[in-house]
């Protein structure tokens, strides 16, 4: 026996579009949902704001000639990992205790080495890192010429003697009169 309504629709089937509808419409609020509220888990904490604008912008200019130890490719400015926000801590705080830059550089230099500084200076230590590159240059050239010698002189040298030439003719043409 089928129940009919008073138009001759079933209603359990009326209802269940109305369910299809709800469900779709509340997958896509969960959805939005997760699209903007997931992301406000993942922030960090906000960089602080400079109390002496004068110190902020000193800090910036010495961080600029700084390497970023975890980043090495970048400037302690310019990088976002947590161990540069603890140095740039570290040399306001410095600023603040009225250091120089040179007495800031000097404690890191001397805390993580001359790696710190971007532009190390000329020293027995660091003399590779500055002729290192001109002498791999330098080897780099001198291994090229004498390669392209030795080529010139390979492809000069199979010049063939008299004899040789009169046994090659030879055989070219024995074997020009089995082909024929």
């Amino acid at each position: 026996m089928s129940s009919t309504g008073p138009l001759g629709l079933d209603p359990c089937r009326a209802h269940a579009g109305r369910r299809k509808e709800f469900f779709n419409v509340s997958k896509i609020f969960l959805l939005l949902a997760l699209v903007f509220l997931l992301p406000s888990g993942w922030a960090k904490e906000a960089a602080p704001v400079a109390e002496d604008p004068e110190i902020e912008r000193r800090m910036i200019r010495l961080s600029e000639d700084l390497r970023c130890l975890v980043c090495q490719n970048e400037s302690l400015a310019g990088s976002r990992a947590d161990f540069a926000n603890d140095l740039r801590r570290e040399i306001r705080e410095q600023m603040r205790a009225n250091k120089s830059d040179k007495e800031i550089v000097d404690f890191l230099v001397a805390r993580y080495g001359d790696f710190v500084l971007y532009r190390p200076p000329v020293k027995s230590t660091t003399l590779f890192l500055w002729f290192g590159p001109f002498i791999f240059l330098a080897i780099g050239a001198v291994i090229l010429v004498v390669y392209l010698k030795r080529r010139r002189r390979q492809i000069e040298d199979p010049v063939l003697s008299d004899r040789q030439r009169e046994q090659a003719e030879a055989l070219l043409k024995e074997g020009k009169g089995n082909n024929a």
